[in-house]
């Protein structure tokens, strides 16, 4: 598993001030919508359920979360816990639709991968984030095209995609759905890494595995992670900006 890191903050010049303002204001975003939901006796996670029978595989909610004018998409569900390292209580998977994506975009041809749905059905993955039981975020990471049968992007493509991932509905949950957009500005640089990340990984293991198609290859699941700590990052964006506690 990749170390926690901290990434994802400008550097101290001048022509930096607004990314860091940027940065701030998901910090703070998303410190209210936990706040806001913990004071009412939830959290993340059970909104996401809310109130249904936690079943592994099951998307939360039943058909997803997707913003018909941003194009936004996201759900929550969990796998069996045998996954070593890589298991969690669940995780939250974020996309992007065709219409939310420039139109001079095209994606990866991948002539080792067979035609599936997704070729009809496009759909671009963007980061999941892990939660634990306490309905906190714990790891970024990417996967596999296999995984969330997603249609596959370049890396330089898919972070094109970032800043235009904004969940903008009342439902299912008003604050759930601020807090995982705020999630993707406050770690903007950390994902973009991920995914460069998650393309070396692709690399590599097709040069060691030449005879197999790496983009089905059920050995490869997770192409990149990291842990993630909120109060540490919250403390250090206070600090760049030289806020006391």
């Amino acid at each position: 598993m990749i170390p926690p890191r901290e990434h994802g903050l400008p550097e101290s010049p001048a022509e930096t001030d607004a990314g860091l303002e940027r940065i701030a204001q998901a910090a703070a975003e998303v410190v209210n919508c936990i706040r806001v939901l913990e004071k009412s006796d939830s959290n993340l996670v059970s909104e996401a359920l809310d109130g249904r029978e936690f079943i592994e595989f099951e998307h939360y909610p039943e058909n997803d979360v997707y913003d018909p004018e941003t194009h936004a998409q996201y759900y929550f569900h969990a796998h069996p816990q045998t996954r070593g390292e890589w298991n969690d209580y669940g995780h939250f998977h974020t996309f992007l639709r065709p219409k939310g994506i420039p139109k001079a975009f095209r994606p990866a041809a991948l002539p080792e991968t067979r035609a599936d749905d997704a070729a009809t059905d496009p759909a671009f993955h963007l980061i999941a984030i892990s939660m634990n039981r306490q309905g906190r975020p714990v790891r970024l990471f990417t996967t596999n095209r296999w995984v969330t049968a997603e249609t596959w992007c370049a890396a330089p493509d898919a972070i094109g995609m970032l800043d235009r991932f904004v969940i903008d509905l009342a439902k299912p949950s008003w604050p759930l759905n601020r807090w995982i957009s705020a999630m993707i500005t406050l770690y903007r640089d950390d994902i973009e890494r991920l995914i460069l990340e998650r393309d070396a990984r692709i690399a590599q293991w097709r040069a060691a595995f030449p005879d197999r198609d790496v983009f089905e290859d059920r050995a490869l699941e997770v192409t990149s992670a990291m842990a993630i700590d909120l109060d540490p990052r919250l403390a250090l964006i206070r600090s760049r900006l030289g806020l006391m506690d």
